[in-house]
């Protein structure tokens, strides 16, 4: 009888390792005929070899990774295939070293991050590509975020307590306000708005609700004479869904966000708000 030239214990820590499949792992080390760090190699390879092969792969599962201290405040989202790859110590410690490098470049655009150096030398996507190959799923960073100037306030949210945060949002604020940071950034991770103010609403959407506001009154059969009436109040409830300052604040739906900042003798400048696969 043939006697393996490995054992259990090189099939797990390889596993380990490379974060390849089983199978995959005991074909590399019978390739290498036992020999660990050959096997290391040849599952490097053929993962290399995958990396276009996945290019058209869909990434909708993943994690939102942040940080937050005083005026900077950084955030990124990671893209892989399945949930089982974003829940690894692998997958969540290469969003660690590139937020990490987001952190200390300041980099705001996503394709001038892609191309530049971390302190090893290695391009941020040569990481990635590397991820890719030894997860063997299609890796990505789907967008990057970068707030700096003023006091900034973090809140990543888990939807499940066995995957990583699935959404993050960073706040910036005017004048410091930690606790109010932090509330608010909760809020807009619970109720999503678009916008800060209803300012910012573009007016091409407004006219798009209008026109879609009329034509379902219509539709529901609606008095001509009321019609009007009913259309701006449908907009004005559109408004304030989408805008952060007229929206009824999560901790005391009593008072407007607006509200709660103005108590707190702060405002917000910005936000983003980051969910896996959206």
């Amino acid at each position: 009888m043939h006697k393996l030239a490995y054992t259990a214990e090189d099939v797990k820590k390889l596993r380990e390792q490379t974060a390849a499949g089983m199978l995959d792992c005991k074909k590399a080390l019978d390739e290498a005929n036992g020999d660990y760090q050959k096997a290391v190699e040849i599952i490097r390879i053929k993962g290399q070899k995958g990396v276009t092969k996945r290019e058209g792969r869909a990434t909708s599962n993943g994690l939102v990774a942040g940080k937050a201290e005083g005026d900077l405040g950084v955030l990124l989202e990671l893209n892989c295939e399945t949930d089982f790859v974003a829940k690894g110590e692998k997958f969540q410690a290469l969003a660690d070293q590139l937020l990490n490098h987001l952190a200390t470049s300041k980099i705001t655009e996503l394709n001038k991050f892609l191309s530049s150096k971390l302190s090893s030398g290695q391009m941020v996507q040569e990481v990635i590509d590397e991820g890719n190959a030894m997860l063997g799923e299609k890796i990505e960073i789907k967008r990057i975020s970068v707030l700096t100037g003023s006091p900034v306030s973090l809140y990543l949210h888990k939807t499940s307590p066995d995957l990583p945060p699935q959404v993050g949002v960073l706040v910036q604020l005017k004048n410091a306000a930690e606790v109010v940071g932090k509330d608010i950034a909760q809020h807009i991770a619970a109720f999503a708005p678009v916008y800060v103010s209803r300012d910012q609403v573009p007016a091409d959407e407004i006219a798009k609700e209008r026109r879609l506001a009329e034509e379902t009154a219509r539709g529901e059969g609606k008095p001509e004479a009321s019609i009007a009436k009913i259309v701006e109040g449908r907009v004005t409830g559109f408004v304030k869904e989408v805008s952060l300052l007229e929206q009824a604040f999560a901790k005391d739906a009593k008072k407007t966000v607006q509200q709660i900042l103005d108590e707190a003798k702060t405002a917000v400048s910005t936000f983003n708000r980051f969910r896996v696969g959206q």
